[in-house]
């Protein structure tokens, strides 16, 4: 356990970055904290039963701990503006990103191999096609944190760091929904049913709060009370 405090530590490390304005930004650790507990949870569920045994739970916790390090390192590049921004490179460059945090962060904390696993775990993850365990689990627990109020949230946040206010975070919405994003999703980023459908219940709830959003950007509620108001 303590051995996996201090990789707790060193991920925190990792993931805390500073912002243009010198300050501290802890969101992807904030994020990475969210993910553990995702990541723990999805581990008790039934439909996991049959693997039993077979989940390297320390390691796991490792990979879900340093996932966002390689995009924590890339906002750290001269000229990176904001803690939303992912130009030029994709998803798979940001896992292999992390991987080389991990050996560097942890080196002096635990065996290489065990190194080597975490990084496996971490690099896997963003295969849709992998059979190993942990790194499905940890695909499921980085999905369904994209989905829900949680996933609005971090919608919200890179839009706003991009100067975009909440007409186009509305805009953004609709488009996603136009071209079934959410639907795509929900059939294809999930490994695990009983995921997709706390996934599909966070969608769900998501979508209300962007209908009274919309609601009251569009201030239907005084319209409808000027027209009350008018027969009164």
């Amino acid at each position: 356990m303590a051995e996996l405090d201090i990789i707790k530590s060193r991920a925190k490390q990792a993931l805390t970055i500073r912002t243009v304005t010198g300050e501290l930004d802890d969101f992807l650790w904030d994020r990475g904290q969210r993910l553990v507990c995702n990541v723990e949870q999805i581990c008790r569920l039934p439909e996991l039963s049959r693997i039993g045994q077979g989940i390297d739970h320390f390691c796991l916790t490792a990979a879900t701990c340093f996932s966002d390090a390689g995009l924590a390192r890339h906002l750290q590049v001269p000229k990176a503006e904001a803690v939303s921004a992912k130009s030029n490179i994709d998803g798979g460059e940001l896992l292999g990103l992390s991987t080389e945090v991990v050996t560097e962060k942890l080196a002096a904390v635990v065996e290489k191999s065990i190194i080597e696993k975490i990084n496996r775990i971490i690099t896997e993850s963003g295969d849709h096609s992998t059979q190993q365990a942990e790194a499905m689990i940890l695909s499921d627990a980085r999905n369904l944190d994209d989905m829900g109020t949680t996933g609005i949230f971090n919608e919200f946040r890179r839009l706003i760091f991009a100067g975009k206010g909440i007409s186009n975070i509305l805009l953004s919405w609709e488009r996603k929904k136009d071209y079934r994003y959410w639907h795509a999703r929900l059939n294809k980023s999930f490994r695990f049913e009983q995921v997709r459908k706390l996934a599909e219940q966070r969608l769900s709830a998501a979508e209300r709060f962007m209908s009274q959003l919309k609601f009251e950007t569009q201030a239907h509620d005084l319209k409808q009370s000027a027209v009350n108001s008018a027969f009164v």
